[in-house]
């Protein structure tokens, strides 16, 4: 059994603008993983298009969609990757890696402040999402 606990954050507008039309932009179909939970990692994403869970186990964390953001703590340390990323509707994604991140940053300096944010974001849910299996 699968639980969800539905999300839909993450999501900025500025890195899509920038990214729309990035060449090296890639698509993946439902079903597929982007990553597993404890792959290695060297850079994050941004969905253009489409849909994508972010899981932990077999608990559905995040939902994301156009614009969503994820795979970030990959640019901040060297660990595995925290949760599994798989493919609900047909996606159009791109990554970014650290040489694109600090690009990101150094012309849109809110971009990091949004990074840093999204990623506050999650520690409280998943904080939340610990402290409500506890009281089970």
């Amino acid at each position: 059994m699968r639980a969800r606990v539905p999300r839909r954050r993450g999501v900025v507008e500025d890195p899509l603008r920038t990214l729309r039309g990035a060449v090296d932009s890639f698509r993946l179909s439902p079903g597929e993983f982007l990553f597993r939970e404890g792959d290695e990692g060297n850079c994050m994403y941004v969905v253009l298009e489409g849909s994508l869970d972010l899981m932990v186990g077999d608990v559905v964390v995040e939902t994301l969609g156009d614009g969503g953001i994820f795979g970030e703590m990959a640019l901040i340390d060297d660990s595995p990757r925290a949760a599994s990323a798989l493919v609900k509707t047909a996606c159009r994604l791109v990554s970014v890696d650290r040489k694109r991140f600090h690009l990101m940053v150094d012309t849109n300096p809110s971009f990091s402040t949004h990074v840093m944010k999204l990623m506050a974001d999650r520690l409280r849910h998943m904080n939340q999402l610990f402290i409500a299996e506890r009281k089970r």
